[in-house]
């Protein structure tokens, strides 16, 4: 590591620059962090973390070590620089209390201290600061180490120092405040998935993640960088060749690097990167990529032979299929949308990322002409498929049309024409649907029962995905379109609710209709538009009481409250077995049912599963089984 001011540009107190005060952030956090669920607040070990690993990104830091505590806190500490704590030149107070205080106050303005970053508008650490019970903060730096405690975003005392210390870094442990969030227990799995991706990212850090609560303790270090992050996606998959395409290149002041391997399966899995930022929702960088793939593999086919004059043509899509990538492009002042950063606005790194990848990806095919055969046979076979899925999707219409409306049979539609106010439950099976029909509200709720399990939209191509009358139906009712071609102005429901049994068959299909959202069309899911209804398991009465249960613990604390003799219980194996007054005061009225809004938190995490629980490959799916067997709480036999 290197030494302090040595090899990085000065790091002090005259680097920190205040633009203004700070705002009621405790009044309005989601303007900040996007919500108080459990997604906003993940999202303060972020924007901690993400402090650690711009030092990282300064060449300033070597390892990062994330701790959960029983008590709920967290702590985060690195082996960088230190935040300043030396006196404000302009303001006489501590750079580190000003950082911590003061809403877009930081070093990342002017680019001296930090060249690359993913903190650009000052409000990281005040956010956290704000939103926690306490903060407390620890520096090593100079020589000293400094410590100061906050509570709710205030100092309660000075800095101070503690005694000598040797290195420099910071450490810093916050507890998230419960009047601010709906839950304030920190999930595992959702942060070390993080800290994992942040591994790849960054292969030159180690971060050591701790979890105090179960004993738990895990280093993410992968010097393989993206190339082994695209390795790590592909593991339940059967790639086509046996290394990832690694493409690195600078335009101006952007560093872009690219790691891609095709699959043998018919989706296409695309992680885009900015400063480390996971820009879920894309931007010119990814519109850059896309067209270089197309223009560069058009340009490759027709060189050698396999497409014949300029009418023949590779898509987009056919170009993408099986496609496994991950983009990660790193900029002097990236333009995000919002402080969530979900997309890139930069227009021009849309031509610096699609020049580069351009050159790069070409120099590669005409250096490993194998895999380029075999890259453009796949897309090839992606062109057919394609064609027969247009002739399936216009047969799809014509029958549509003909059968009056092009509205399927079973859909019972509803009375409203605002998208905004109407809902679609996709329910299972006739007789569910039928009771389900009954208990609706006719002016704003559609049904749609489905027969059966659809299709596993994993294992199929489009063409013979659209030949399923069950996925027909669906993508009609819902009225968006699919792939390339949805169109979120023609979605003629805001709530796509899928409304299955709970038991092991509904669980099936509701996967399987995950899987097809997730796979062709993302854009509701992201939209936050697709919902899982949540029927109850049990029906408690004593007497004229009754009481609905959603778990076996909500079953026997509310049996016990009820006084436990005399209590009669039912269960419900499905959907068809309530009556209809049941399943409308349970799971359809609003104000009543519980609803639980589908998101994708980590698409890598929720490409995993899809792939080890749906894809061909079995003996991932057996390894799965096998570890987490011991996790499953209710076994239908």
């Amino acid at each position: 590591m290197p030494a302090e001011g040595v090899g990085v540009a000065a790091y002090d107190a005259s680097s920190i620059q205040i633009l203004e005060g700070l705002s009621a952030v405790r009044k309005r956090p989601g303007m900040y962090i996007g919500s108080t669920d459990t997604r906003g607040l993940h999202h303060l070990i972020n924007e901690v973390v993400a402090n650690s690993i711009d030092e990282v990104l300064a060449e300033a830091c070597t390892e990062i070590w994330v701790t959960l505590h029983p008590d709920g806190s967290c702590t985060v500490a690195d082996n960088g620089r230190g935040i300043p704590v030396e006196i404000h030149p302009k303001y006489n107070r501590p750079a580190l209390e000003i950082v911590l205080t003061v809403l877009h106050a930081g070093s990342k303005f002017d680019r001296q201290a930090y060249k690359v970053s993913g903190g650009l508008h000052g409000v990281g650490l005040h956010v956290v600061n704000a939103l926690s019970e306490w903060f407390e903060v620890k520096v090593r730096r100079g020589g000293k180490l400094y410590f100061q405690r906050y509570e709710r975003g205030a100092p309660v005392s000075a800095l101070s120092t503690l005694g000598p210390a040797e290195g420099t870094g910071t450490e810093q442990r916050f507890k998230p405040d419960t009047t601010v969030f709906e839950t304030t227990v920190f999930d595992k799995e959702t942060v070390g998935r993080r800290l994992k991706e942040l591994s790849f990212l960054n292969p030159q850090v180690a971060i050591h993640f701790k979890d105090e609560r179960d004993s738990s303790d895990e280093t993410f270090h992968h010097s393989g960088g993206i190339s082994e992050f695209v390795t790590d996606l592909n593991v339940a998959t059967n790639p086509l060749f046996p290394m990832p395409i690694f493409l690195h290149a600078k335009r101006e002041e952007t560093d872009i690097e690219v790691a891609m391997q095709y699959n043998d399966g018919y989706n296409e899995v695309l992680l885009a990167f900015v400063n480390d930022i996971h820009t879920v929702d894309g931007g010119t960088h990814v519109v850059g990529l896309r067209a270089a793939l197309t223009r560069t593999l058009n340009d490759y086919a027709r060189e050698k032979g396999f497409l014949k004059g300029e009418k023949e043509s590779l898509t987009g899509e056919d170009v993408r299929e099986g496609l496994t990538c991950v983009l990660s492009v790193k900029l002097l002042e990236p333009q995000f949308e919002g402080q969530t950063k979900a997309k890139l606005g930069n227009s021009e790194v849309k031509g610096q990322v699609e020049s580069a990848v351009a050159e790069k990806l070409a120099e590669f095919l005409e250096e490993h002409p194998q895999v380029g055969t075999t890259l453009i046979s796949k897309a090839v076979q992606a062109s057919q498929a394609r064609e027969a899925a247009r002739k399936a999707r216009e047969l799809t219409r014509r029958k549509g049309l003909l059968e009056g409306g092009g509205l399927p049979g079973k859909l019972a539609d509803c009375h409203s024409r605002d998208p905004a106010l109407c809902e679609l439950f996709i329910v299972e099976g006739d007789s569910a649907g039928g009771t389900a029909k009954q208990g609706r509200d006719r002016e704003f709720q559609a049904i749609l029962p489905l027969r059966g399990k659809i299709l596993n939209v994993e294992k199929a191509r489009l063409d013979k995905m659209l030949a399923n009358d069950a996925i027909r139906s669906l993508i009609t009712a819902i009225g968006a379109g699919i792939g390339d071609e949805l169109d979120l102005t023609k979605l003629r429901y805001h709530k796509v609710i899928l409304m299955t049994d709970a038991d092991v068959d509904g669980a099936h299909i509701r996967t399987l209709l995950l899987t097809l959202f997730y796979r062709k069309m993302p854009q509701l899911i992201r939209g936050g538009y697709i919902y899982i209804a949540q029927p109850p398991l049990y029906r408690l009465q004593r007497g004229t009481k009754i009481q609905y249960c959603y778990t076996d613990a909500d079953r026997d604390r509310i049996q016990s409250e009820m006084g436990g003799k005399g209590v009669v219980i039912q269960r419900f194996k499905g959907l068809g077995e309530m009556t209809t007054e049941q399943l409308s005061e349970t799971t359809m009225k609003p104000g009543k049912r519980t609803l639980l809004r589908v998101g994708v938190e980590d698409a890598a995490r929720a490409n995993d599963l899809l792939q080890i629980l749906m894809g061909e490959e079995v003996e991932p799916r057996r390894q799965y089984i096998q570890e987490h067997a011991v996790e499953v709480g209710n076994l239908d036999i």
